[in-house]
């Protein structure tokens, strides 16, 4: 009995540990099927984070190939632009002589009141009409002279026939003995052309076409124009691309464009001449003996000489310094300079000389920030000139 009572003990005490172990089991198993659910929640959650994240990366890749395509577009219609400026800048070439010949012979040969033709009027009107065919033929064939890629970087700056004033007195291009195009404007006064006006250049070891101002009336002539301002009429807070290639009007405010300046000055060496005047009609200048420009690899890198004139030094705290626009951050300030100076220069921290920068009338002007047209030696830098000229021209 004893033996028996014992063994019953036994089974009742294992059989309150069975349902005991039964207990915690239900308990864990109910534990472990909350944190399947979970899980499975978890991994439905991650499964439409990665469709969701599919299907914007999907959509970034078709904005970006879209936003490619009209990049391209655009630089396609640039560069048929270019060719149809510079085919119209020729033609406004040609009318601009051929008037002149017009008003030369009104003057010599045209009788001031006439019921009939003169006479000798067939034969001026062979002459013309053989004259125009031969200026024509002259720009085909230094337009067919260069490859068909090259072709297309003939560059006009924005010279349509708009720009010809109807006045006869006054004619936008010179007119010249040949067509050109020459080596610089130091070239085009060796050639006999001695007046002042736009002309068609071609630097050497260059396979591109450009027209630029060529000043021969100022210290002694022989001056490549790379830049002016005189009235604000164009906004020089532009992108690296228009800075490389140019912009403005020839004969008013312009940038020649980076790439054409390191064409010119790597053909010889070049001395820079910076003309100003303040809004009391003082003139001063600033020159350099050596002026250059690295290539675009560089970004446009200023290498630039000893300073002389009546201006002050405020170019040489730039010298060596790359060039800096808004979309082209080179410069050593944390921020962007061009941002704060509103224009493209060769800025360091920022500016000893802002010459691209805004034009504002008057000469000292309130902004935020130091963004006028100065030159840090001639009236500080909140003052803005009214006139500025940067030229180049072979040593």
């Amino acid at each position: 009995m004893e033996k028996l009572q014992g063994k019953l003990e036994q089974e009742g005490s294992l059989a309150m540990e069975v349902r005991a172990l039964q207990k915690e089991s239900s308990s864990m198993n109910s534990r472990i099927a909350q944190l399947y659910a979970q899980l499975l929640h978890e991994v439905i959650h991650k499964k439409d984070h990665v469709l969701e994240q599919q299907r914007v990366e999907t959509l970034l890749l078709n904005a970006t190939t879209q936003a490619l395509q009209v990049s391209s577009n655009y630089r396609e219609l640039e560069k048929k632009y270019g060719v149809l400026t510079s085919m119209m800048s020729s033609q406004n070439q040609i009318i601009a002589r051929l008037e002149k010949q017009c008003q030369s012979w009104d003057t010599t040969q045209a009788p001031l009141v006439t019921s009939e033709p003169p006479k000798s009027q067939p034969n001026v009107d062979r002459n013309y009409s053989s004259e125009a065919k031969e200026i024509t033929n002259d720009v085909q064939r230094d337009q067919s002279a260069l490859p068909p890629q090259q072709e297309k970087t003939v560059v006009s700056l924005n010279t349509t026939t708009a720009n010809i004033p109807t006045d006869p007195s006054f004619i936008s291009s010179p007119v010249t003995k040949t067509p050109g195009p020459w080596r610089d404007c130091q070239h085009v006064l060796e050639s006999g052309e001695t007046t002042s006006g736009i002309y068609l250049l071609r630097p050497q070891s260059a396979n591109r076409l450009l027209q630029a101002w060529c000043e021969q009336s100022r210290d002694e002539g022989g001056w490549t124009v790379i830049q002016r301002r005189q009235d604000g009429s164009v906004n020089f807070f532009r992108t690296w691309e228009q800075y490389k290639q140019g912009f403005g009007n020839l004969d008013g405010e312009y940038w020649l464009g980076l790439e054409h300046l390191y064409w010119l000055t790597k053909q010889a060496k070049y001395k820079l001449r910076v003309a100003m005047e303040d809004w009391q009609g003082r003139q001063v200048y600033a020159e350099y003996d050596s002026f250059h420009l690295e290539p675009e690899s560089d970004w446009y890198r200023l290498r630039l000489g000893q300073y002389q004139g009546n201006a002050g030094d405020s170019l040489s705290w730039h010298n060596n310094k790359a060039f800096t626009t808004l979309d082209r951050d080179k410069d050593s300030y944390t921020g962007n300079c061009a941002h704060y100076q509103k224009g493209g220069w060769w800025y360091h921290k920022c500016a000893h000389s802002n010459l691209n920068g805004v034009w504002y009338r008057g000469g000292h002007y309130r902004s935020r920030y130091q963004d006028g047209v100065y030159w840090a030696e001639f009236h500080g830098g909140s003052y803005s000139l009214k006139r500025v000229s940067i030229m180049i021209k072979p040593k």
